[in-house]
């Protein structure tokens, strides 16, 4: 078995030095040395690049490196599922969701899986669409739920609801106070986005293509609350957020929201796992609440 192999040969591809890595995981540095000689015969080829400088991973290194992550959780994951043979829903389950889906939407369903599932751990793990995909991929999370999409063949990907996102400006914004607004309109504005990465971003790049859309200038600001209060501050720009995220603030009437002509603006959010996670019994249950609480 090379369960500790590969564990030493995951934390010195992070660390970088074999000195550092035997005190992270407590093992002298021969036994860390003699670890990636055994990877190495194994697999015959080099996986590092050794200079009394520097430490640097080879291609072949970089292959086996996310095998590697794959490899060790699902042998974590395969002890823990032993110790739970029970049909009680218990252990942990980690949860990666996007930004918008994270904040406003899953916090109410965590408050019910608590409740029904008393002795479940669980662990949310927030970031943009294409963060929570890679997540899924290594394994790093049970089950994710995005905002945008994903080309990855691998995961299985599933739609469980509809979102509306609002075309969105500070109430002083021209717009807001006009009652006919049109594609015209909303040439050569500022536009206010989220980061590379982010489905909302993806969406609102692809109307303003999609309808011709001239943009004066693009700020991007990587969360949902710091673009929202760039708003509220007076930035003289437009922006497009779901409904969600926008409830509170259109109601306090610090943001307001702008009806434009014959257009809506829907998407869909998903959720995503890998084939391996399918069978995990927390994973099911969490599908099974996901697909009971919302709809398309």
């Amino acid at each position: 078995m090379y369960y500790d192999a590969l564990r030493t040969f995951v934390a010195l591809a992070d660390i970088k030095n074999f000195t550092k890595t035997a005190e992270f995981l407590h093992i002298s540095q021969p036994s860390v040395s003699l670890h990636i000689k055994n990877l190495e015969a194994e697999f015959s080829t080099q996986l590092f690049l050794r200079s009394p400088k520097s430490v640097k991973i080879t291609p072949s290194g970089e292959m086996l490196y996310d095998r590697a992550q794959q490899m060790l959780a699902i042998y974590e994951q395969t002890k823990l599922d032993i110790l739970s043979l029970q049909n009680e829903i218990k252990g942990k389950l980690v949860i990666g969701a996007s930004f918008t889906i994270g904040e406003y939407i899953l916090p109410s369903l965590l408050v019910d899986l608590q409740q029904q599932y008393p002795e479940l751990d669980l662990e949310m793990f927030i970031g943009n669409t294409d963060e929570i995909v890679e997540s899924v991929r290594l394994l790093k999370v049970d089950i994710g739920l995005i905002e945008g999409q994903t080309t990855d063949k691998e995961l299985m990907l599933e739609p469980f609801m509809e979102d509306e996102l609002l075309l969105v400006a500070s109430p002083e914004h021209t717009l807001a106070h006009q009652k006919h607004v049109t594609i015209q309109d909303l040439q050569n504005q500022t536009w206010l986005t989220r980061e590379e990465g982010s489905g909302t971003r993806n969406y609102l790049l692809h109307v303003l293509r999609s309808n011709g859309i001239k943009i004066k200038s693009l700020l991007s600001i990587s969360s949902n609350q710091a673009l929202k209060e760039s708003m509220i501050q007076g930035i003289d720009g437009l922006t497009l957020l779901s409904k969600n995220v926008i409830e509170r603030e259109v109601k306090q009437q610090t943001l307001a929201t702008i009806q434009l002509e014959d257009h809506t603006f829907k998407r869909r959010f998903s959720y995503i796992y890998s084939p391996i996670m399918s069978n995990k019994k927390n994973t099911a249950m969490f599908i099974k609440e996901i697909e009971k609480n919302y709809s398309i």
